[in-house]
């Protein structure tokens, strides 16, 4: 790869390592990139990868395993571009992806990303999981298949196949039933959104997802769907109209929210309960959707709402995104992002941490477990609090 070839070679040379990228929104702390917050090494932050792959494209450097673990140690969570003061920073995830794709061309992959990508080839779901199984968390609930119903339930794969990822789903599926609405779901002809895919750089496999799952929606009447991640959530309303798949999508909270104040569904009384809410990267910083969570919540009757030191814009991220849930770049110490995020959680006073996001959800909770924190807090997804 040669720095004439890159498509941001116009603008990547801008980045000058000011730092402003490693912060959350109030400034409280200089932890907010979560790779730099794990390693705390100037390579893994920001600006400092901009310039490993300037130098990689400038062939001052060679490619290496090292080099390739730090490109793939960015979850995409965009809180560099938050912070970023210039006007390049639209493209700064792009960069990094832009670099992902060209270690993709190579064939220069961490192993880990190798068998997130193969897997999703070969199976349709980052697991390696035959596709019969992927409707198992149904669990004898009576939730259809899709046909010809209001809405298309989107599951995805961490509901489809993560054992606690699977009660989320389900718990979304009940509260959708109470309601009277028409939903069905796509159990072993789903495959991956493909979001997380495009994110480790892999653009031809991304394209083929959202070919076969634009051309299954269309043949099945699909106009409506609801997806259970906010990253399914974002790659269907923001990347599949450029391939021709314009739907009426919406994540299961903004569903919820209209429901409530339809009087539909009546959340519970939490008298008492601490809680506090996690921002999904996906959900907030992608799509700027903070507000219609924290209605959800501010409908318990008798809950305390708690905002943590970061949050909305400034949140930590979990460490989950771009494939990271699986690849795990960023786990194995008490820094990684989701213990430092379940620790900040414990600091508010909550004793709930709610999450809208089963990859946070799964993230977050072994978090609690490894922190010893499991008598102390609560992680919960918003659609599990109703009952």
């Amino acid at each position: 790869m040669s720095l004439t070839s890159y498509k941001h070679k116009d603008v990547i040379h801008r980045c000058f390592r000011c730092g402003y990228c490693k912060f959350p929104t109030d400034w409280s702390s200089v932890t907010n990139c979560p790779a730099y917050a794990r390693y705390r090494l100037e390579s893994y932050s920001t600006g400092g990868r901009l310039w490993l792959i300037r130098a990689w494209l400038n062939d001052e450097i060679k490619w290496s395993e090292n080099l390739a673990k730090i490109l793939y140690a960015c979850t995409s969570c965009k809180n560099c571009a938050e912070k970023c003061p210039h006007n390049f920073n639209v493209d700064i995830v792009d960069m990094i992806v832009a670099a992902r794709t060209e270690m993709v061309n190579q064939g220069k992959l961490p192993k880990p990303v190798k068998n997130f990508l193969s897997n999703i080839h070969l199976y349709g779901n980052p697991y390696g999981i035959s596709a019969k199984k992927r409707s198992a968390w149904v669990n004898g609930y009576p939730v259809q298949d899709y046909t010809n119903q209001e809405y298309l339930f989107y599951v995805g794969c961490e509901g489809s196949y993560d054992s606690r990822a699977q009660e989320a789903a389900i718990a979304v599926a009940k509260l959708l039933e109470s309601a009277g609405i028409s939903f069905g779901i796509l159990g072993k002809d789903e495959i991956s959104d493909g979001n997380d895919v495009e994110m480790m750089g892999e653009d031809g496999l991304f394209e083929e997802l959202a070919d076969k799952n634009i051309r299954q929606f269309k043949e099945l009447g699909v106009k409506n769907i609801i997806t259970l991640s906010p990253h399914a959530y974002n790659t269907f309303k923001n990347r599949y109209p450029e391939f021709d798949g314009e739907f009426n999508v919406q994540h299961y909270t903004q569903v919820i929210k209209n429901l409530i104040r339809q009087g539909k569904i009546n959340p519970p009384q939490l008298e008492g309960k601490r809680i506090t809410f996690h921002d999904p990267c996906f959900l907030g910083r992608w799509n700027g959707e903070y507000e219609t969570p924290r209605k959800i919540l501010q409908a318990f009757k008798g809950a305390q709402v708690i905002e943590m030191q970061r949050s909305r814009s400034g949140a930590l991220c979990c460490g989950g995104g771009s494939g990271n849930f699986f690849t795990d770049f960023l786990g194995g110490s008490p820094e990684s992002p989701s213990r430092q995020r379940v620790r900040e959680a414990h600091e508010s006073g909550a004793e709930i941490l709610a999450v809208a996001c089963p990859s946070c959800l799964v993230m977050l909770e072994e978090a609690v477990t490894a922190e010893k924190l499991d008598q102390e807090i609560q992680v919960k997804d918003l659609s599990e609090l109703f009952f």
